[in-house]
Order: C-alpha cells, then sequence, then structure tokens
C-alpha cells in the first residue's frame, strides 16, 4: 500500500513537472499576431459614404433604434424617414412646394435669426459655405408657398443624436444618408404637407406621434467652425435659410 501511494505520488510529481515545463515553453513563444478591431456593421443604407468628394461616416446603429430609420410601408407606396423638428419648424403649416434642391448647399442665417439671436447668429453673419462644416449637411430641399421663399428647409445635419427628437432651432433635418436618398427621390414642384398632431396620432398611433424628446439649446462654437471651414472651404454659399 505504501508502494503504490509514493508511486502514485511520483506520477503526479512527474505530471506537474511536465505540465510546468510546457508552461515555459509557452512563455517564450514569439508573440501572437494582433488582430485588427472588427468592422462596424451598419444598417443598410446608412453604412459610410463618399459624395462629390466628402466622407461621410456611417450612422452608429445606436441612432437608428427602434423607428430611428428609414422604413418602407408595407404597400410600398412610401418611405418613411426619421426626422428632428426645430423650434422654428413647428410653426410650418399648410402646403408648401420644393422649387430648389441644391447638393452641398452653404447656409447663411436670416436677417430675423440675426435680429433675435444675435449672440448665437451674429458670428455667422457672413455665411459658412457648403461642405461638411454647415448646418445644411449633404443635401437641401427648399420650400416657397405661394412663389416666395418661406425660408424653410429640409435638409441633412451631423447632429445624430438630434434624429427623432425636437431641436431648439431649425427646419426639419435628416440624416446625410437618409436626405441623400431622398434627395434622389423627389421632384421639382413636389409638395411638401406638414400633418397635425391629431393627424399623426391617428396615422400613427400615441406612442410614435409623442416619442422624442426636447432638446436643450445649442449653441455652436464660432472657433470650431471657422476651423473646419479652413480645413474644408467647400464649393459656394447658400442662400439664407432658418436651419
Amino acid at each position: 500500500m505504501i508502494a503504490t501511494i509514493l508511486a502514485g505520488r511520483g506520477l503526479l510529481r512527474l505530471a506537474m513537472g511536465i505540465a510546468l515545463a510546457s508552461s515555459l515553453a509557452a512563455c517564450v513563444q514569439e508573440p501572437l499576431e494582433e488582430l485588427p478591431p472588427p468592422e462596424p456593421v451598419f444598417l443598410e443604407g446608412y453604412g459610410p459614404l463618399e459624395d462629390d468628394g466628402y466622407h461621410l461616416p456611417g450612422i452608429p446603429t445606436e441612432y437608428l433604434e427602434g423607428a430611428n430609420h428609414k422604413v418602407i410601408f408595407d404597400d410600398g407606396t412610401a418611405l418613411r424617414y426619421p426626422i428632428a423638428v426645430g423650434r422654428e419648424g413647428k410653426g410650418l403649416r399648410s402646403t408648401t412646394v420644393i422649387r430648389r434642391k441644391a447638393e452641398w448647399p452653404g447656409w447663411t442665417p436670416t436677417a430675423n435669426m440675426l435680429r433675435t439671436e444675435p449672440e448665437v447668429y451674429g458670428p455667422f453673419a457672413g455665411g459658412i459655405p457648403g461642405g461638411l462644416a454647415s448646418p445644411l449637411g449633404a443635401r437641401a430641399l427648399y420650400l416657397y408657398r405661394g412663389g416666395k421663399d418661406t425660408y424653410f428647409r429640409i435638409h441633412g445635419t451631423n447632429d445624430l443624436g438630434s434624429i427623432g427628437n425636437s431641436g431648439s432651432a431649425g427646419c426639419i433635418r435628416l440624416f446625410n444618408q437618409d436626405i441623400i436618398d431622398l434627395f434622389d427621390r423627389i421632384e421639382m414642384g413636389t409638395k411638401v404637407v406638414i400633418r397635425t398632431y391629431e393627424e399623426s396620432v391617428r396615422i400613427e398611433g400615441e406612442e410614435l406621434a409623442n416619442r422624442g424628446v426636447e432638446l436643450p439649446p445649442y449653441i455652436a462654437d464660432p472657433d470650431a467652425i471657422n476651423e473646419a471651414v479652413a480645413a474644408d472651404p467647400g464649393p459656394d454659399l447658400g442662400e439664407s435659410a432658418e436651419g
């Protein structure tokens, strides 16, 4: 019995010694090649885009949850895009018509914006050229009523967190990927109908009609905008807009 036990211990010690030697050998092996990080996964239609020389990054999925992405209606006759509606955009009523379309439009604050909030818009009185720094994003659709410019726009934005919510300022904005898609589908003279709250509840239900939050005021940093413009001067200046 004693011999058997000693033999058993000897085998155990041998096994441990072999494991230790293997462990030491592993420590001195060549380091494993570092694996690249996994490629991000984007919803269809929201991946990175190269557009007219500009690079638009993909939209992270956390901004596209729930109803916050493009949807084709069941009958295939309509598309729904998530938007943000600014304070001024809430005052847009009745039917308007798209009379102008622009790619990578510039932006200039209106006289009313400069008069009522000079501390916010004064630094940009000379306008911001079209490009990545422009508040109108990659595309803009200009809304007219009775042949006159309303100064309201449907446009793109880099403010991803605003989509699906109510902004403190601005018109009607979409993800840049969505405004590019919409821009290519829209013809000049297309009518734009603004639904009332009651119509939204009737058509989509109270949950969708009441989703989103009122965002706090956002004031752009003039220095940051100027630096972005200097790095990418953009093609030209667009007309005044409430966007």
